[in-house]
């Protein structure tokens, strides 16, 4: 067995750890249920949803005090007292709890409020009766009486239209508890913890020394399985051991090319490397057995790539890599453009100007977020333009004439603005935005998506949007917009409300689409949205949001405010993330470029730094090679 440990986190500044932030459930493993070890980089990994007004605006939402327990018949539930976003009393949740539950601690479903009372609840525990499979919840309120109420199993059990299960939850006072503490698992009929209950006061077992700001709230023993799912999915992966055959029979160097080795991780994942062979002794034509040393092989990009180029994108086209970004050295009034023949020379390649904000008319300046996109053969460029105003930025689309060389300006197009199927405009110019845009083709159909902003009558911050796109006028959407998501979780409106940047990855079967959300400052998060391959682009409910973000300013140390990314496939068939961070807290935006792993899930990875990927000690790689002459 394994012990987790539930936890909240103390804030720490608007800058490192708000509290945004640290009101959310974190969770650390140990084998002893004292000593823990803090589990996705000591950052939460369930967030409250925010609310909806009726003009949809949205209210944003914390929790604190949560409570881990395991559910009758499998799975675990959490109840965590709501605040709002800054931890600050919440009108809406006086007298409730909020409910959540989750199959394996990985994907949570918020179920709603359970009204307990009257008055804001301080805490909350929740226990199984083994003998009759109910839930106790007990809990203290502000005036320090504490209550208990005893409900059915099936409480937490999700209803049709997302709340918790009808007719389950009581919405009465429990019976007044004597003393001022809440036990969990505690039966208010007859005073003992209830029969069965794993769940252990954190407080006095937790050593939390070594996780910093732990708030720790329950332990829960949990099976060792369920514990290696966790880490294998919560900490970032690393290299644990390579393998190649023993001996290779060959008649020439090019057939060692085929060979590559075999590097494991610690996440039960392994990928193919390719090795830097030493065969300055090796004499290909004369038949004989030669041991022979090498390297893995491994690209080297050392953060920043590019300093001030925001929003990257690099693109394989005909055999060459080309990278583009917002250039924020001088305002984002230019994109420029590198060419290389290879991946790792775009790092010292020269720029091309290929627009800016004197151009054409129309076109006055703020060129944000450029992105390369292949569409039936043609090259194009997805960016943001604006006239002049901010409040007029939009989505624009550039297309490579036929036999055109991307680095030459002439070849390209002037922007042009996308719009809908019947030619008017996404939205109205000065009163709402759009930006990001990205496309993506799944199953013989093309989509865009972007993110869109409305300014007035009210700022609602920045929404991901989804359209059918038309691949012969790829400036032409099919289909009337969808809202994909809004930015709902702390981590998503940290300082501002914002979702934006999506790039979509498709492998498997299965599409991957990574956006970026809250403020381009160090609190600027990778969230991921997935779509399985019988889903349709257009329901929302067809995609599913992981809970946490996925990059973030915990994930590598050096790397702030981490954000809008993209990925390129090489001639080996590794992906590899372009993003951009800041070097410091109060850096420029500047590029990265780091290889994706794929998890054991086959889910993208996107905090394995080069040396997790290829661990030194593992970098040497011997075989005996046996040459036979053809």
């Amino acid at each position: 067995m394994a012990y987790l440990l539930n936890y909240t986190r103390m804030p720490v500044d608007e800058v490192l750890y708000d509290p945004k932030l640290a009101y959310s459930m974190h969770l650390a493993l140990g084998g002893d249920g004292i000593h823990f070890t803090a589990l996705n980089h000591n950052s939460g990994v369930l967030f409250a949803k925010a609310t909806e007004n009726g003009d949809g605006s949205l209210n944003p939402k914390s929790m604190k005090n949560p409570w881990l327990f395991q559910l009758p018949g499998g799975g675990f539930g959490v109840a965590a007292v709501r605040t709002g976003g800054d931890g600050e009393d919440d009108e809406e949740s006086r007298g409730c709890v909020l409910c959540f539950r989750t199959v394996d601690l990985l994907c949570y479903e918020e179920l709603g409020l359970l009204k307990l009372g009257t008055d804001y609840v301080e805490e909350v525990r929740c226990g199984c009766k083994a003998d009759s499979g109910e839930i106790t919840v007990t809990w203290k309120e502000r005036n320090g009486e504490c209550f208990a109420v005893s409900v059915p199993g099936d409480a937490w059990r999700p209803s049709a239209d997302g709340g918790l299960a009808p007719g389950s939850v009581p919405e009465v006072c429990g019976e007044r508890m004597s003393g001022g503490t809440v036990e969990a698992g505690e039966d208010p009929a007859d005073g003992k913890a209830a029969e069965g209950c794993e769940d252990r006061a954190a407080g006095c077992a937790a050593d939390i020394s070594g996780i910093e700001g732990a708030v720790p709230h329950n332990i829960l023993e949990i099976p060792e399985e369920t514990a290696v799912r966790l880490r294998q999915k919560l900490l970032t992966p690393c290299n644990i051991g390579i393998d190649f055959p023993e001996t290779v029979e060959i008649t020439g160097p090019e057939e060692l090319e085929a060979y590559r080795a075999t590097a494991f991780y610690s996440d039960g994942t392994s990928e193919r490397k390719r090795v830097d062979w030493d065969l300055g002794q090796v004499d290909f034509g004369r038949e004989g057995v030669y041991p022979i040393t090498g390297r893995v092989h491994q690209e080297h990009f050392a953060f920043p790539v590019a300093e001030n180029r925001a929003d990257p994108c690099v693109c394989r086209w005909k055999g060459k890599y080309y990278f583009i970004a917002t250039n924020d050295a001088d305002d984002n009034h230019t994109l420029y453009i590198r060419v290389a023949d290879t991946l790792a020379g775009l790092v010292t390649a020269e720029e091309y100007l290929l627009l800016d904000s004197t151009t054409y008319p129309g076109i006055g300046g703020l060129l944000w977020a450029p992105e390369f996109h292949e569409i039936g053969g043609k090259l194009t460029i997805f960016h943001a333009a604006t006239p002049g105003p901010f409040f007029c930025e939009e989505s624009h689309v550039m297309l490579l004439r036929e036999g055109g060389d991307p680095v030459c300006r002439e070849d390209w197009s002037a922007p042009r603005r996308v719009v809908k199927a019947d030619g008017s405009d996404i939205c109205e110019a000065g009163k709402e935005i759009t930006l990001d845009m990205t496309c993506f083709e799944w199953q013989g159909k093309w989509y865009a998506v972007w993110s869109q902003r409305q300014f007035l009558p009210k700022d609602l911050g920045a929404w991901l949007y989804i359209a059918e796109l038309d691949p012969d006028e790829p400036w032409r959407l099919l289909t009337e917009p969808v809202i994909l998501s809004r930015p709902e979780y702390g981590w998503a409106n940290n300082h501002t409300f914002v979702d934006e940047g999506p790039f979509a990855l498709i492998r498997e079967g299965r599409l991957y689409l990574t956006f970026s959300s809250a403020a381009v400052d160090t609190s600027y998060v990778v969230g991921l949205l997935t779509l399985e391959e019988s889903g349709d682009p257009l329901q929302p409910h067809s995609w599913r949001k992981t809970n946490y973000p996925i990059l973030t300013s915990r994930s590598v140390e050096g790397e702030f405010g981490t954000g809008h990314n993209a990925y390129v496939t090489d001639e080996d068939g590794n992906v590899w993330n372009t993003y951009h961070a800041r070097p410091g807290v109060k850096g420029s935006r500047s590029s990265g470029i780091r290889r994706v792993h794929f998890d054991i899930d086959g889910e993208p990875v996107l905090d394995m730094t080069e040396d997790k990927d290829a661990a030194e000690e593992y970098h040497t790689v011997r075989t005996r090679l046996i040459v036979k002459c053809p």
